[in-house]
């Protein structure tokens, strides 16, 4: 089930299903600890002796307010005759999701409601040994284990503190939960429970015939009592309502901090880029990892999830907003991955969001010899965001310390990993982590990295360097041309197996061939490149009435369907992007420029109404499949849009005076 809706500050992040329950909790880290572990933590309403959870029989709409992280819901019971209107965040600066209920009596009578929440904890991602207990000096419930402790309260206009509680087992000897101790309107009050526990609470509203009254919850993080009862504390004094505004506030001089021209642009384009922003920051630790996606329910495919940080995901994510003018935030990124880098140079598979090396599938021994379990394109794509970093910045303080121990020692490994007869890279797995060999896209990248890498060489003096690894990308270059083009075919292989006599190519046509051109490394207009895209447009293109790229030809990565000749796999947003991307680079003008407007329409008409991104959907039904949101993906949009107006302003350059109409924001390309 995809997470509609996720609030966070970098530190903490609380996702929603689409029924609007709680499916995550994420602290200290985005992308750990889980503290859920995707277990629903539910709300619900009681009046005139019925009760109902907030499912099913609601009608609901999930959105945020514009240009926020502060979420604009709305649920409505017509059997209860009441309306809510929600809204969610977590405080920018505090450990704390906050939520503000407005409940609307829509009877012609006066009425109690009691609200009711549901808390299904795993701390540190286990149920063993947590503790749920009242908290009679705050009113409140904590849950706790080690140095995790979560308090959880209410407050209405009149008072602060809970109206009902109780703490009970779950998920042993039959024990459903306290949450069904809830449906009779009343709680049994039990004080403490240890081992694998819930916790509920309420508070009660006095609500007068068609009017409405107003409830705030929250629950606080923390490392120890003391904090979660300062926090509990501080909102009792900021009051819930001031959070809630300083953290809209906040995110929206966020999200507007560049002043970009988007001229005449759809408004919906636009509003996406922003939303598409603030859902990439909710997915990004405030200690550098960019966590390719926290949707626990990917669990039940493979039992792990996409919470961590993939090198090759978070350098694309970083130039995302590298263009978009976020500099400190992509600064963290790089140097986290300064501070896992081997002594050898390269980056591993993925990485905790606390530097600590993630799970992996990619063995350390292939056909009985030491194989480094890596995705070089992570590393190469790393230095190639860096260098972009620096040219938008130049913020030399910043990169000088990673200059020897980072660029130049990422930059020589790239050199050692090659093939010495043919210069191209060595074996490694490829961005879909799928399959070991040499691939063009991680050819381009690696290309696009040393290119980075001798830009680098050359700012800092050390030309021997710099022509050094320019010489090299040029021999790959040509390298790929001689031996992963077919000519019989006309188009590149999107990988090659090294054999006694060359490489044995794999032609299956694949949508990452987009990296050919994405990465500079070949001129859009390049035939040899113009042939491979118009085969990936051919043959990936999705022929229901969905439409959108499939990543390649055959992909059986959660397949729906068994059409192979309609359905080459399920569409990808990303795929599907670079289709648009590649127009844009060809565009000569306004008329062809405006033909990737329609492939940006299909993207956003696919999102959730919230506008978040899955990674793929259903070719019959776009229902989102696999997780939701996609990190890559909205950075995906945001690149995409910003070449879009990079171009438009290119193309509407004035002849004359050298200026251009749709000037954007502060950038102005700045020499070597």
């Amino acid at each position: 089930m995809p997470r509609d809706i996720p609030v966070g500050n970098g530190s903490m992040l609380v996702t929603f299903d689409r029924e609007y329950q709680i499916r995550d909790l994420y602290y200290p880290y985005v992308g750990k600890e889980n503290h859920t572990i995707g277990h629903p933590c539910r709300m619900g309403v009681w009046v005139d002796g019925q009760f109902s959870w907030i499912e099913g029989e609601w009608q609901k709409t999930l959105r945020y307010k514009e240009d926020t992280l502060v979420t604009n819901v709305k649920a409505r019971n017509d059997r209860l005759k009441i309306e809510l209107q929600m809204y969610d965040t977590v405080d920018f600066h505090l450990n704390i999701f906050v939520k503000e209920i407005v409940v609307r009596n829509l009877e012609g009578r006066d009425r109690e409601v009691r609200l009711f929440f549901n808390h299904d904890f795993h701390i540190y991602e286990n149920e063993v040994g947590d503790t749920a207990y009242y908290d009679p000096d705050t009113r409140s419930i904590i849950h706790y284990k080690s140095q995790r402790y979560f308090l959880i309260n209410c407050c209405d206009p009149a008072k602060c503190g809970i109206d009902h509680f109780a703490t009970g087992i779950k998920e042993v000897h039959g024990a459903e939960g306290t949450w069904k101790d809830a449906e009779d309107g009343m709680l049994s009050g039990n004080p403490i429970a240890q081992g694998s526990v819930d916790s509920t609470l309420g508070i009660n509203l006095q609500i007068r015939a068609h009017g409405e009254n107003v409830a705030h919850y929250w629950i606080a993080a923390g490392m120890k009592y003391s904090e979660v009862a300062k926090l509990n504390k501080d909102i009792w004094e900021k009051t819930p309502e001031e959070l809630i505004r300083r953290t809209e506030n906040y995110w929206k001089l966020w999200v507007n901090k560049e002043v970009f021209n988007f001229h005449d642009l759809p408004q919906r384009l636009v509003s996406f880029f922003k939303r598409s922003l603030l859902i990439i920051r909710t997915q990004i630790d405030n200690n550098g990892a960019i966590i390719a996606a926290n949707d626990s329910d990917i669990v039940q495919v493979g039992r792990d999830t996409y919470s961590y940080m993939w090198p090759r995901d978070g350098a694309l994510v970083a130039n995302a907003l590298i263009k978009s003018g976020y500099m400190d935030t992509t600064k963290r990124f790089f140097q986290f991955c300064a501070d896992v880098i081997s002594k050898e140079g390269y980056l591993l598979h993925k990485y905790n969001p606390d530097r600590s090396f993630a799970s992996s599938w990619h063995p350390w021994l292939k056909d009985d010899k030491k194989s480094l379990p890596i995705q070089e394109d992570g590393i190469a794509l790393v230095i190639w965001a860096l260098w972009n970093h620096y040219d938008e910045f130049r913020d030399i303080e910043f990169v000088k310390p990673l200059y020897r121990s980072f660029i130049i020692n990422a930059a020589e490994f790239m050199v050692k990993f090659r093939d010495e007869e043919t210069g191209l890279p060595l074996n490694s797995y490829d961005l879909w982590e799928e399959r070991y060999g040499v691939h063009t896209f991680t050819a381009s990248a690696v290309i696009a990295g040393l290119r980075a890498a001798g830009n680098f060489a050359r700012a800092f003096g050390e030309h021997e360097y710099g022509n050094n690894y320019y010489e090299i990308a040029d021999k790959m270059k040509n390298a790929l041309v001689t031996h992963f083009f077919h000519k019989e075919q006309g188009r590149f292989a999107r990988m090659g197996k090294r054999t006694a006599n060359g490489y044995e190519l794999d032609m299956t046509v694949d949508a990452s061939l987009f990296g050919l051109a994405a990465f500079d490394v070949f001129s859009p207009e390049e035939s040899m490149i113009v042939s491979t895209m118009n085969a990936v447009k051919e043959k990936l293109q999705v022929k229901t009435s969905v439409g959108g790229i499939a990543r390649y030809t055959n992909d059986y990565y959660h397949r729906v369907g068994t059409d192979s000749g309609r359905i080459p796999g399920n569409p990808w947003f990303i795929c599907t992007m670079w289709l648009a991307e590649y127009g844009i680079m060809r565009a000569k003008n306004l008329t062809e420029l405006n033909d990737a407007l329609p492939i940006l329409d299909w993207v956003v008409d696919r999102a959730l109404p919230s506008g978040v991104l899955a990674e793929q959907v259903d070719p019959y039904t776009n229902a989102p499949l696999s997780v939701s949101p996609l990190t890559w993906s909205h950075a995906t949009f945001v690149t995409t849009l910003i070449k879009y107006m990079k171009k438009r302003e290119k193309i509407s350059l004035c002849g004359e005076c050298g200026n251009s109409e749709f000037y954007m924001h502060r950038h102005v390309q700045k020499p070597l």
